[in-house]
């Protein structure tokens, strides 16, 4: 096969996904989460059932398509930072970014669906929690390696234990107080009653929040290496 021919299929592909995804995250804003198959999704967008399955494995995986760029971008925040900058303060300054911009995102009207399908159906949830674990784990990853390197001012003489130590916690502790605040955000936001005074402070709080967890995390980092704090 030639590099011409491979690339108009790939082109193909790309193309083929992006439509189905499109197609069903239309049924799903129309009908809702459940009342849709993957038999419908291929219906509607005129492929067969095992062309869905070919792109998707699931259809939670569907629901999530194109939705959730905070899974690799996190982590990229650490690998694609300017070089000699600090790597904890990089991924920061991404999740400060995404999470004030999602917050926002998902008050507006035309996203209720979305946060509806959320609130009544399980395996969204867990599809959700376990996108919230990969990313976790694709951060603590290379920002272990980064703090191993002594990229980190706050932990320049970590050793690998203590820097796979550190990069767990601080992923851990960064993802988990987001998903926080989106949870918050979403539960204001589906409210019999709004509280848009108390939402507007949830969203205020992101900044605040992951600065002084980066601040306890060089702290701790200072105890476990024996600094002055």
């Amino acid at each position: 096969m030639s590099e011409a021919t491979a690339g108009r299929r790939e082109l193909r592909k790309a193309r083929t996904r992006a439509e189905v995804r499109e197609t069903a995250q239309r049924l799903f804003a129309e009908r809702g989460f459940d009342a849709v198959t993957i038999a419908d999704v291929a219906a509607a967008a005129d492929v067969a059932v095992q062309t869905v399955f070919n792109h998707f494995e699931t259809k939670e995986a569907l629901f999530f398509d194109g939705r959730t760029p905070w899974v690799e971008g996190a982590a990229a925040s650490v690998t694609e930072r300017a070089s000699g900058s600090d790597p904890v303060a990089a991924l920061r300054r991404y999740l400060e970014a995404d999470l004030t911009q999602l917050l926002v995102a998902e008050s507006r009207p035309e996203n209720r669906s979305y946060l509806e399908a959320l609130h009544r159906t399980t395996a969204l949830q867990s599809r959700e929690r376990m996108l919230v674990e990969q990313a976790g784990e694709k951060v603590a990853a290379v920002l272990g390696v980064a703090i191993a390197d002594g990229a980190w001012p706050a932990a320049p003489a970590a050793d690998l234990a203590t820097a796979q130590l550190l990069s767990r916690m601080i992923a851990d502790l960064f993802l988990v107080a987001g998903r926080v605040l989106v949870l918050e955000n979403r539960r204001l936001v589906l409210a019999p009653e709004p509280d848009e005074r108390r939402r507007l402070s949830v969203q205020a709080t992101t900044a605040a929040t992951l600065s002084e967890l980066e601040q306890c995390m060089r702290g701790l980092a200072a105890q476990l290496l024996g600094q002055p704090g």
